[in-house]
């Protein structure tokens, strides 16, 4: 009894006092475990490379190809949205853990594990595919500013979009307030995707059998084009870049895949899959016979905003489209920067060099190609980035899983099995494309 009331009564031992002394190794592990509590608002702060990704992921050619989805083949290609956004986590989250883990940069680090020339032909890759982006990137903002204002040239519009994104990029100081004006109007077309969901009043009951894989006659140039926008290996690769340009830490890492790398793509995955059931309540069910052209699209926003929906929708294509060229140019000119060993940056001679060849092939495209649907050719060029895309996805699963490089972030085996599942995928449907390109 008197033990127990002299230890009830007993101040609280510190380090130093003698009997009931705390060691100083326990008193570390204690304040390491407070420090590394974060606070919601810290956890906060962590957000930023997948997110970056998923805004990249939803530009025009995601739009493009998931509006002819549902507006051709109904709800039946919903499956393909969810397959990939569950992949592209995956491979984002081993690129997330690259950034954390590579002490240089992800292609830097190529080049001193698996050799030089591994190297060159991963920044190449990503450079090809961001030309094939650029495409969509380019014909969609040109067609959506001319739908803003009827009986002018798309092509007139490329052309000043284009310039305008130089002209940002050169005076980087406006790109931080231009970057938040696209963002409003995207984010008001987004909401009205939400919206409309359920304002067209859908089969959801059709909705749900649309996850279960079926590939309907004619439906396989779609399928990969959807792939190639919503599997987006290349935003992947680049997101161990903006992880690394965070210093990113290991013991952020579980926060980060939290608040960061499940949430910033899952988001475009939802607003894609919703997109398609828009499509198809709107479309596909009333039997519009316009879904190669943007202007029977634009009546996607018709059952709640009536005349004025087509004008939202054009605005919003337009914002996803100039805001994702951006991004775009910029991770194409820095890796290839990267590859040929000239640094890691935007700001080398090379980067630039190479962001200018990006924004002035997709201009050159457009103006070959404006006789053309433009529906088709943002579909086409879509389809064209899974050609590239199985290296890029070799080279993060193998880097991935090098045990000196990672040491405890290195991939698990359910990782490894989720990954060449992906892998799998976009080769399977890379060799589908090439023998679709030969004999048609």
């Amino acid at each position: 009894m008197t033990s127990n009331r002299t230890s009830a009564t007993r101040p609280p031992a510190t380090p130093g006092t003698g009997h009931g002394r705390i060691s100083t190794e326990t008193v570390r592990t204690i304040v390491e475990t407070k420090n590394t509590r974060r606070s919601f608002w810290k956890q906060l702060a962590l957000i930023g490379p997948a997110f970056v990704a998923g805004a990249w992921q939803f530009g025009p050619g995601n739009l493009t190809t998931a509006m002819n989805a549902g507006a051709l083949y109904g709800y039946a290609l919903i499956w393909v949205i969810i397959v990939s956004t569950v992949l592209m986590i995956f491979l984002t989250d081993m690129s997330v853990r690259l950034g954390i883990r590579t002490p240089v940069s992800l292609i830097s680090s190529i080049k001193q594990t698996l050799g030089g020339w591994v190297g060159v032909v991963a920044g190449i890759g990503v450079f090809l595919i961001t030309l094939c982006f650029s495409v969509g990137n380019a014909v969609g903002s040109g067609v959506g500013l001319a739908m803003l204002i009827p009986g002018t040239s798309p092509v007139m519009w490329t052309v000043i979009c284009t310039v305008a994104v130089g002209a940002i990029l050169l005076f980087k100081g406006i790109y931080g307030i231009v970057e938040k004006i696209l963002i409003v109007i995207v984010a008001l077309m987004a909401f009205c995707f939400i919206v409309s969901a359920f304002a067209a009043n859908p089969d959801w009951a059709a909705a749900g059998a649309g996850l279960i894989p079926v590939v309907p006659d004619g439906a396989w140039l779609l399928i990969i084009g959807l792939v190639g926008t919503n599997f987006s290996i290349n935003a992947a690769f680049y997101t161990s870049y903006g992880t690394k340009a965070r210093k990113r830490t290991e013991d952020e890492y579980r926060d980060i895949t939290v608040v960061d790398t499940v949430p910033g793509i899952i988001a475009p995955g939802i607003m894609t899959a919703l997109v398609i059931v828009v499509a198809a309540a709107v479309l596909n069910a009333t039997g519009t016979d316009a879904p190669g052209a943007f202007g029977g699209l634009a009546a996607i926003f018709e059952p709640i905003a009536g005349p004025v929906g087509a004008w939202i929708f054009a605005l919003g294509f337009f914002g996803a489209a100039f805001s994702s060229m951006i991004p775009n140019c910029i991770a194409g000119g820095t890796m290839l920067s990267d590859a040929v060993g000239r640094g890691a940056s935007a700001d080398t001679l090379t980067a630039r060099l190479g962001t200018a060849f990006i924004l002035g092939f997709g201009i050159v495209i457009t103006m070959i190609f404006s006789g053309s649907s433009p529906v088709q050719l943002i579909i086409i060029a879509q389809a064209l980035t899974v050609l590239f895309a199985p290296i890029l996805a070799v080279l993060i699963i193998v880097m991935a899983n090098n045990r000196t490089l990672m040491g405890p972030l290195r991939n698990k085996w359910w990782q490894n099995v989720l990954g060449v599942i992906g892998l799998l995928s976009v080769l399977a449907l890379s060799v589908r494309l090439i023998i679709s390109l030969v004999g048609g």
